[in-house]
């Protein structure tokens, strides 16, 4: 279960010298043979724009939607450094060509870590030959832990379709939100698919997993996902891709809202009865950003109250007369007051590890879902110093 479960494809994962103490730090993925294959990805909409995700952005522009590696770095995010960033990352690039038997225009690069520190080169220039040296089709689990930051776990996933598999691997743990999750994500599979029709179902599968996922409200510099496609098992239908490819980027997306930093709970909170599905997920999302429902959360405390304000300032439809709230399965307000239920179902319900919180806004068809984590002391301890 990992980014090299598709057939054509291998993966190392090694520690540099970014990160003190050994810690692995240093990860790529690549097509069996070295050769591109058609690669699609999509990156943060963030303007304070990471230099590997410029450069990845470029790379993927010049060859038409083509790739043969993706080479990760942990412990250092590249971002705020200028033209000197930018050339690291092509450095790095050439680097992995050189070592995987590519042109460098065929190397996406991705980082992590802290921002506005000068990547040191060193590492990298040491790391790459042994990184690239390693390379196999069981290295997904080492590719998988060295890219991780404040993650206590890798995160890692197969979906086997009916002829045919996606893989991947992401880390993330914070800064979520509002499209992409700081997070990564290297998906891979054995279909054969163009790169624009890749690149459509990359775009729907991260509309419903990474874009409907927030921890803190915060956009990070260098949020990236990637799939590169070997065609190995043939082609398949658009659709049945499409959704193997959602069920993988679902499952990477709960997996880093579970291991998010301080969290004790994953919530998922659905908006249904809205006036369009935009009008749900915005609704949804407003929810699922509110500290004060967050804390709650925690606190293992069923104040709707905070739910019902937070829906009604979303910039949404919303009639407080005709609006419902449930945690789990015991509905807790209808109409806009409280009604009547069981107060031990519902506290059995959020002393769980996955929650959910429903409201129905009582005004059309539209239905949106969005998923978060508590707020916690943890998180605050963690985000408080950068080292």
């Amino acid at each position: 279960m990992s980014v090299t479960a598709a057939d054509g494809f291998v993966a190392n994962g090694t520690a540099c010298g970014i990160k003190p103490g050994g810690q692995p730090d240093l990860a790529l993925v690549s097509t069996e043979d070295g050769r591109p294959v058609p690669a699609a990805a999509v990156f943060t909409p963030n303007l304070a724009t990471a230099a590997p995700v410029e450069v990845s952005r470029t790379h993927l522009a010049q060859t038409g939607g083509r790739a043969a590696a993706v080479v990760l770095n942990s412990g250092n995010a590249n971002a705020a450094t200028g033209p000197d960033g930018r050339a690291c990352a092509e450095e790095t690039c050439a680097m992995v060509a050189h070592g995987v038997g590519c042109e460098a225009g065929e190397v996406l690069v991705c980082s992590t870590g802290l921002i506005g520190i000068p990547l040191p080169m060193a590492p990298l220039r040491r790391g790459v030959p042994a990184v690239v040296g390693g390379l196999g089709p069981k290295g997904g689990g080492a590719a998988a832990n060295a890219i991780l930051t404040t993650d206590t776990h890798a995160k890692e996933v197969a979906v086997h379709g009916d002829g045919f598999t996606v893989g991947g691997m992401a880390k993330g743990a914070a800064m979520l939100a509002p499209h992409l999750a700081t997070m990564l994500a290297v998906l891979t599979t054995d279909v054969e698919v163009s790169p624009s029709d890749l690149h459509r179902a990359l775009q729907s599968a991260a509309r419903n997993s990474f874009n409907a996922l927030s921890v803190d409200g915060c956009t990070s510099t260098n949020d990236t996902v990637i799939v590169l496609a070997s065609g190995r098992r043939g082609p398949i239908g658009q659709d049945a891709f499409t959704d193997a490819l959602t069920w993988a980027c679902i499952d990477l997306a709960e997996q880093m809202a579970a291991d998010a930093e301080g969290a004790t709970k994953l919530a998922r909170i659905t908006v249904t009865g809205a006036m369009s599905d935009e009008e749900a997920q915005a609704a949804a999302r407003k929810v699922a950003d509110s500290l004060l429902v967050k804390c709650s959360l925690y606190g293992q405390d069923p104040y709707w109250g905070r739910v019902i304000s937070e829906l009604g300032s979303a910039g949404v439809g919303f009639d407080p007369e005709l609006v419902s709230v449930a945690y789990g399965d015991e509905v807790v307000c209808r109409n806009g007051v409280a009604a009547s239920h069981d107060p031990s179902l519902v506290a059995d319900h959020l002393r769980q590890d996955h929650v959910t919180i429903t409201a129905d806004l009582g005004l059309g068809t539209g239905s949106g879902m969005v998923v978060t984590s508590d707020l916690t002391h943890a998180y605050v301890d963690e985000n408080m110093r950068t080292s």
